[in-house]
């Protein structure tokens, strides 16, 4: 009570000193708190700028579109959860399938906008989806069992993924892309990190498509058909100009059945497919199995619109007991990518792999 006393005296002086014009510190943030039971909805339409909206823990049943800048959405833990409310969605966010949305209106970014600690789960589309965003934070989320991603963004920049749990969703865990309904060259994110996630027994673990400038980074995959996808196509901007490391990439051997861009996915690594200037290093890639085209530790792989990967650097990796091969390159057109210090013992051509202290790239990875 003193400290809430005091509080309000200080705004009180500032104001006194300031003139009765002047914006009061009081009304800069203010802690919205809901209980089960409780609309979500209607705590974030009366939050302002600043504000944050605490979820106790419990069950809500509601979908929850957020379209007001620096905005918090803070949960007690895994024990905060969100899911479908099993009637007519109320807003347009349910209306399309998704747990919680942030989306930006009228060409501005949604900027600052943070979402943490709280399970989002059983969404027919995405568990959370972000479009026009700008610093985007998702933090400390579990994602589970939604219909297709588990965290998904479009048209965005200097979004921060970390720390999230995405598990058993019907495609990616968490998928990037410039957007989604649309044809388009890549567009530069600004620095994106996908860092320190758990990703498991979905589809794909993380897919990146026909985005540049962005990390991916020391996140746990497992269990997935596949590991990592790096997509692009023919467009201008190419896909790529970023980086994947120190990834731990291990026994992505679920079977998922293949549509009209990819073939069916068993076994995948990290896949490369119509994507430039790509670094993936130091990843500890290992225990895949499958007989699909796409199946090996790191694949090259071209585009469904045969387009050819440029320039790619797989150097430093540990890439071992992974079937048919550690190191494929299925891209025989690519031009200038290498393969420079991996440790390994099979490869697509043969000689991709270290030997005996060898540090350099073998003429046939350049695919020149």
């Amino acid at each position: 009570m003193a400290l809430r006393q005091m509080k309000y005296m200080g705004c009180v002086a500032a104001m006194m000193i300031g003139g009765l014009g002047a914006a009061s510190p009081c009304d800069t943030t203010q802690r919205h708190v809901v209980h089960p039971g409780e609309s979500i909805q209607r705590a974030v339409d009366r939050a302002k700028p600043g504000d944050t909206v605490f979820l106790r823990p419990g069950h809500y049943r509601e979908s929850v579109l957020i379209r007001k800048s620096r905005l918090r959405l803070v949960g007690a833990g895994r024990k905060t959860v969100i899911s479908p409310a099993g009637k007519r969605a109320a807003n347009a966010c349910g209306q399309g399938g998704n747990g919680i949305c942030v989306v930006g209106t009228g060409g501005r970014p949604l900027r600052g906008v943070s979402i943490r600690s709280l399970t989002v789960q059983g969404f027919k589309k995405s568990g959370i989806w972000a479009s026009g965003t700008d610093r985007l934070s998702v933090h400390d989320v579990a994602s589970r069992k939604n219909g297709v991603w588990g965290i998904a963004g479009e048209k965005s920049t200097r979004t921060v993924i970390r720390d999230n749990a995405a598990i058993d969703n019907g495609d990616a865990g968490i998928f990037l892309a410039n957007t989604v309904k649309e044809e388009g060259g890549a567009t530069d994110t600004r620095g994106t990190t996908v860092t320190d996630n758990r990703l498991s027994r979905n589809r794909i673990g993380i897919t990146v498509r026909r985005v540049r400038n962005l990390l991916v980074a020391h996140n746990s995959i497992t269990g997935n058909c596949g590991g990592v996808f790096v997509v692009g196509d023919e467009s201008r901007p190419r896909a790529g100009q970023l980086t994947v490391r120190n990834n731990t990439i291990l026994k992505n051997n679920k079977h998922c059945p293949g549509n009209s861009r990819l073939p069916f996915i068993q076994g995948s690594g990290i896949i490369l497919t119509g994507a430039e200037r790509v670094l993936v290093t130091r990843n500890d890639i290992r225990d895949h199995v499958g007989k699909s085209p796409l199946s090996g530790g790191i694949v090259l792989f071209r585009s469904f619109v045969k387009t050819t990967n440029e320039r790619n650097l797989i150097s430093e990796n540990l890439v071992l007991h992974n079937k048919p091969v550690d190191l494929a390159n299925r891209d025989p057109k690519g031009k200038g990518n290498r393969f420079v210090r991996n440790v390994c013992r099979t490869s697509e051509p043969a000689g991709l792999c270290r030997r005996h202290g060898e540090h350099r790239a073998h003429p046939s990875s350049t695919g020149e």
